[in-house]
């Protein structure tokens, strides 16, 4: 088996470490596809200096594959679109797959040959046991490289061990995993499963831990693997919490990047952000709810600055918890550092045309 390879460019900005936002849906009032909306939110990302984006993921709603919306494709074409009039070459571009192993397969040809380098692959299938995942993954990785997800088991991803991950990541296709159970017993299993395949020098670590991103940036994880012990960080993150504030995120990335390197005051710059970045994230990803809010809450972050002109989503009973568009404007105001406010509304115009 040939097994596909990055593009030079887009595997050197995934192997050190880029700020790849999870991107949204914009919708009309009626629930259709808002695309004048649509490309201005992948504009705002790409000129927000992210090294990355991924589309058709669960920030973009897993709904856009059900037949009454059929808005996988359009989608995925639209981001394309605009990532090839305005990224550089080095901008990673990551289509998200879902369903069974036929489904994923067929969703990873339409991203290649729409220009995608590469897929993320979700771990929530019905009725799939560990040894479905793992067959699913390989189909997958003959058509694009992939980059694992450990979706968080609040909004349906399943618990999946050391064993789990040693085996996934024994995958040559894999180039990349996801971390993002909200766990850290759980993300600790899964670095632990990445060391013991003997592939962490060709695997790189993205967070999705959107409660905790400072935090796994700054952790260093002390793991055996078959070449003895070895030190893994986490290189950057994708993320449904940078889907907002994509420009502070960058910024917050590079200083991570220093502080790592031993720059004393860029550490104590992010000790002191990290939990206005945990405030943020509990008002944009409703966790007081269950996660209810979570995809409505993204939403109503770039409505209030202008992006969006409402929360819809195409499930029409998911929508904001109480009190949760109030949260949502207290943090931007309490952490203007964070949430790109003075950007976008300089850049909102342009976007929008």
């Amino acid at each position: 088996m040939t097994v596909p390879a990055l593009r030079p460019d887009a595997a050197a900005t995934l192997a050190r470490g880029a700020v790849i936002p999870a991107h949204p849906l914009a919708l009309t009032a009626a629930r259709r596809i808002d695309e004048r909306r649509q490309r201005a939110l992948t504009r705002y990302y790409l000129d927000a200096g992210a090294g990355g984006v991924a589309v058709g993921v669960h920030t973009t709603q897993f709904e856009i594959r059900d037949p009454e919306h059929a808005l996988l494709e359009p989608v995925l074409a639209l981001a394309a679109e605009e990532m090839d009039a305005r990224a550089t070459a080095d901008v990673v571009r990551i289509a998200g797959v879902a369903g069974d192993t036929a489904q994923a397969v067929a969703e990873a040809e339409l991203a290649r040959g729409l220009g995608y380098d590469a897929v993320l692959v979700s771990p929530r299938v019905a009725g799939a046991d560990e040894r479905a995942l793992l067959e699913r993954a390989r189909a997958v990785g003959e058509v694009l490289p992939v980059v694992a997800f450990y979706l968080q088991t609040a909004i349906g991803g399943p618990v999946l061990d050391r064993a789990f991950w040693r085996e996934f990541a024994s995958i040559p296709a894999v180039v990349a995993v996801k971390a993002a159970p909200f766990d850290r017993y759980r993300t600790l299993e899964l670095v632990r499963g990445v060391a013991a395949s003997g592939r962490a020098d060709e695997i790189a670590l993205y967070t999705g831990n959107d409660d905790a991103i400072v935090a796994d940036l700054l952790s260093e994880f002390h793991v055996d693997s078959p070449a003895g012990p070895r030190t893994l960080r986490f290189v950057g993150g994708l993320l449904g919490q940078w889907a907002v504030g994509t420009r502070a995120a960058v910024a917050l990335l590079e200083r991570a990047r220093r502080a790592m390197s031993g720059d004393a005051d860029a550490y104590r710059e992010l000790g002191l952000v990290a939990s206005d970045m945990v405030d943020v994230n509990q008002a944009v990803f409703d966790p007081g709810n269950e996660f209810a809010g979570v995809i409505a809450g993204v939403h109503e972050m770039l409505r209030q600055q202008g992006l969006l002109e409402g929360t819809w989503c195409l499930d029409p009973a998911e929508g904001l918890s109480p009190g949760q568009a109030d949260e949502i404007e207290r943090v931007r105001r309490a952490y203007p550092a964070l949430n790109d406010d003075a950007f976008i509304a300089e850049n909102l115009e342009a976007w929008l045309r």
